[in-house]
């Protein structure tokens, strides 16, 4: 979370459908966090859209987005681990994770905020194997 920046894709349950997508749209983001005043209420998301307006016929400029809204994300803690949180989300098979601290929502983990942390890590997970090789080779043993 400390290298997320402070959330600024926060939208009222009462906004109209059809403005959290022009809302998603300038922040370029694929989900907006619901907030009511500062109790955290949901997650709109793209998929939400399809799922519960379009699917649905509903109408977006009538609809308000605390009727379409995912509600029941999986939650994880500030102090849970990248593989712990890559767990959460593949045994839900969910897109974003709630993080709380002290029951206090602190905001959310999205697979790309994952897989930015796996990525970042990847050179030292790289420099051991290339030194594991190097050894290997060192000691006469052959690599394939």
């Amino acid at each position: 979370m400390d290298s997320k920046p402070k959330a600024f894709n926060i939208i009222s349950p009462g906004t109209l459908v059809i403005d959290a997508l022009h809302q998603l749209n300038s922040v370029n983001l694929s989900y907006l966090i619901v907030m009511d005043g500062n109790q955290y209420k949901g997650i709109f998301c793209e998929r939400d859209y399809t799922r519960n307006v379009i699917l649905k016929g509903r109408a977006s400029n009538t609809t308000r987005v605390e009727e379409v809204m995912t509600v029941d994300l999986p939650m994880v803690e500030l102090s849970d681990t990248v593989e712990h949180c890559m767990n959460v989300m593949n045994t839900h098979k969910a897109r974003y994770l709630l993080v709380f601290h002290d029951q206090q929502f602190l905001g959310v983990v999205t697979i790309h905020d994952l897989l930015r942390q796996v990525i970042s890590g990847k050179a030292d997970v790289f420099d051991d194997l290339a030194q594991k090789l190097i050894d290997q080779e060192e000691g006469g043993g052959k690599i394939y």
